[in-house]
């Protein structure tokens, strides 16, 4: 592992409607692990045992793993529930961010939370704009604000060009869930 001052954190941003953005900051995760990284991942608007959670559990005590969400994504307006989800996943979020426990720091979903008015624009980008320049964070999820690209030093956009969930494929255990 890089020497703490030698590493340079960025701030890296997956989004788009194309699939692929979790597995992207995971396939980070696992290779940050690999480096010896300890790494952090909070999952927004998702919870339950994915085997993606399974598999990194293996990892122990080099990945923290926190879910902030029902197990279904929002519909329509969103719940109180929803909301109070979101905020203390958020405040977690920041509390681990600012530990210098983790050189890679996962906030999956996020730009969704803030599409669904879950978390406020401002209240992201502050704690992001005074993060320690020692963790890499990646942002996960469709929809990523203008304001949210434009901070981040990497920004990938993954782009449908066709999928099989149009001709009725489910979601399967160990490809997708």
């Amino acid at each position: 592992m890089e020497k703490a001052a030698e590493f340079k954190g960025y701030l890296q941003v997956y989004t788009g409607n194309g699939k692929g953005k979790t597995t992207a900051a995971l396939g980070l995760a696992l290779r940050a692990m690999g480096a010896g990284f300890r790494v952090f991942l909070g999952q927004f608007l998702k919870s339950g045992d994915f085997s993606e959670i399974k598999a990194l559990k293996s990892f122990g005590d080099q990945i923290e793993i926190r879910q902030f969400g029902k197990g279904c994504f929002v519909r329509g307006r969103p719940s109180e529930e929803d909301v109070a989800l979101a905020k203390e996943g958020w405040k977690s979020c920041q509390e681990a961010l600012f530990s210098g426990n983790f050189q890679l720091l996962i906030f999956d979903e996020l730009n969704l939370a803030l599409y669904f008015d879950l978390l406020s624009l401002e209240e992201v980008l502050s704690p992001l704009r005074k993060r320690p320049l020692s963790s890499e964070v990646v942002i996960t999820g469709r929809y990523a604000p203008e304001a949210l690209i434009e901070m981040a030093d990497l920004v990938t956009e993954m782009k449908e060009v066709k999928h099989y969930y149009r001709k009725g494929v489910r979601a399967r255990v160990g490809i997708e869930k």
